[in-house]
């Protein structure tokens, strides 16, 4: 619902004026809440391991995290926090159902043959 103020006088302008101030001070903050939201949705949100087990559907154990995180089943960073996990990764491994992309086992296939080169298999 929109709110009129109608001026029938000159006496009235001041009332007018500052009722347009503050129509305009709330659009004012309702678009840099607008802005703040967006900015933020569009900023990586990183995880510690307290936060991923919250987040995760299942809710892991901090220990089943552990164990992923070994077996490098899970995207991770290291970081001097500790193990740090980015939401996007999260939701796109979550997506690909826990499983490796193609170019993962690729990689870990050429890891391992340059680990075996010069060794007897």
């Amino acid at each position: 619902m929109t709110e009129l103020f109608e001026v029938k006088t000159l006496e009235e302008m001041p009332k007018a004026l500052n009722f347009l101030i503050k129509k305009v001070d709330n659009l004012q903050e309702t678009v840099n809440t607008l802005r703040h939201k967006q900015q933020a949705s569009e900023s990586p949100r990183w995880m510690n391991i307290d936060e991923l087990c919250a987040y995760h559907p299942s809710h892991p154990k901090k220990q089943t995290v552990y164990e992923w995180v070994s077996k490098k089943a899970i995207p991770y960073h290291k970081m001097t926090k500790g193990l740090m996990f980015l939401q996007s990764e999260i939701d796109e491994w979550l997506k690909r159902g826990a499983q490796k992309s193609e170019e993962e086992l690729l990689q870990e296939a050429k890891a391992f043959v340059l680990s075996k080169k010069g060794k007897e298999v």
